[in-house]
């Protein structure tokens, strides 16, 4: 029996396919491993804090954490080259390993790390790159928390939880 023929792709300059070669996208080179594990972990943390139950509001269930993994998602189709890239960097860890930023963790850790983003980004993204990032962060903490009014969707966000947006807008910059 053989084998299915599998079409060879070679550049004009008859160099192999670079096809099976994880080359990293050119959005990822400007940042050091530490500063893309930040941004790549950073989703994750919102989406943990967000869904954590603290005083004024309940646990808010199984929707809100899903909500924020689909707002996640979302981010393939974003008009922007780091956000996508960050996405990709997410959904191919297949170690299944969350990486460390992942754990439970406080907020103010969380509100520092999303400082330190901002300014890691402000020196080396692209301004647009920097704002699509920044609002799309906060964009899955919206969608946490919006998915964490049990019973009431489409009522705005229960106090506790427009404080820790409004918090984590000012760590992100973009209040």
């Amino acid at each position: 029996m053989l084998a299915p023929e599998v079409p060879m792709s070679h550049s004009v300059a008859g160099e192999p396919s670079s096809a099976g070669r994880r080359a990293a996208p050119l959005t990822t080179a400007v940042y050091s491993a530490a500063e893309w594990d930040l941004l790549t972990s950073l989703p994750g943390r919102v989406i943990v804090a967000a869904a954590a139950p603290g005083p004024g509001r309940p646990h808010p269930g199984v929707d809100a954490g899903l909500a924020g993994l689909d707002a996640v998602a979302a981010g393939r189709a974003f008009d922007s080259d780091l956000v996508r890239a960050v996405v990709a960097t997410i959904y191919a860890r297949h170690d299944g390993a969350a990486g460390p930023g992942a754990l439970p963790a406080d907020v103010v850790d969380l509100f520092a790390a999303c400082r330190v983003a901002t300014r890691v980004l402000r020196r080396r993204a692209d301004p647009a790159d920097s704002a699509a990032y920044r609002q799309w962060v906060q964009s899955v903490a919206a969608r946490v928390c919006r998915a964490a009014t049990v019973g009431a969707p489409g009522l705005p966000p229960a106090p506790a939880d427009r404080h820790l947006l409004d918090r984590l807008g000012g760590a992100l910059g973009l209040c």
